[in-house]
């Protein structure tokens, strides 16, 4: 597999789906808004792990089943979408909260917190699984060997791409959010604002389709 064409196309796809704007990415930049720099890497490391347990069932053939099994597709569909509300109901109840602290004190989220929330949104979100299932057999070539192997390796290198790219971002939104936090009225209003994304994305994964 050293087909330079082969991994520039590979790596601009992988580039270009990590760069839209899809659940985890705005999971992230919420938290990395609400909790700063080190939430959001934490937030990453999360939903990327979680990532890392959907390319491990591609490549076991496991997401099939989700895939192909409207049961299984809901149940795994509307524990996320609960959850993600759950997460926005907490942001919009300690709106403002971060201002009212001083300094020193403690995040209103855990970096622990941050981290195993992001494997929970992204393992439960069925399309995404459903995604690397879609995306990966693309790039999959039978006389480069075993194809699991291929599967591994390919969601892997998705999931690093989207490390740089999210933790990019995370950077970003820190820095532009910085000045914010220190201010309660402003607070205030990102935390809504931002607890009605997570609350959005819950409804919408709650009303995805299988397709």
């Amino acid at each position: 597999m050293s087909d330079p064409t082969f991994w520039l196309v590979f790596f601009s796809a992988a580039l270009a789906l990590n760069l839209s704007p899809g659940p985890d990415l705005l999971f992230v930049l919420s938290r990395t808004l609400s909790g700063g720099r080190r939430v959001g890497v934490a937030s990453v490391c999360g939903v990327c792990s979680g990532a890392l347990v959907h390319v491990a069932a591609a490549a076991l053939g496991i997401s099939a089943i989700l895939a192909t099994s409207a049961l299984a597709f809901a149940v795994v569909k509307y524990v996320g979408a609960v959850y993600l509300l759950y997460l926005g109901v907490q942001a919009l109840r300690s709106a403002g909260s971060v201002a009212a602290l001083n300094v020193k004190a403690a995040p209103k989220v855990t970096l622990w917190q941050a981290y195993r929330q992001g494997i929970l949104v992204d393992v439960l979100n069925p399309k995404a699984a459903i995604f690397f299932m879609a995306f990966l057999p693309q790039f999959v070539r039978p006389d480069q060997g075993a194809i699991a192997l291929q599967l591994l390796v390919l969601g892997v290198l998705v999931v690093l791409v989207a490390v740089v790219v999210e933790c990019a971002m995370v950077f970003l939104a820190a820095r532009a959010s910085s000045a914010l936090r220190g201010n309660r009225r402003l607070s205030q209003w990102i935390d809504r604002v931002l607890g009605s994304v997570l609350i959005g994305l819950g409804i919408r994964l709650g009303l995805a389709e299988r397709t």
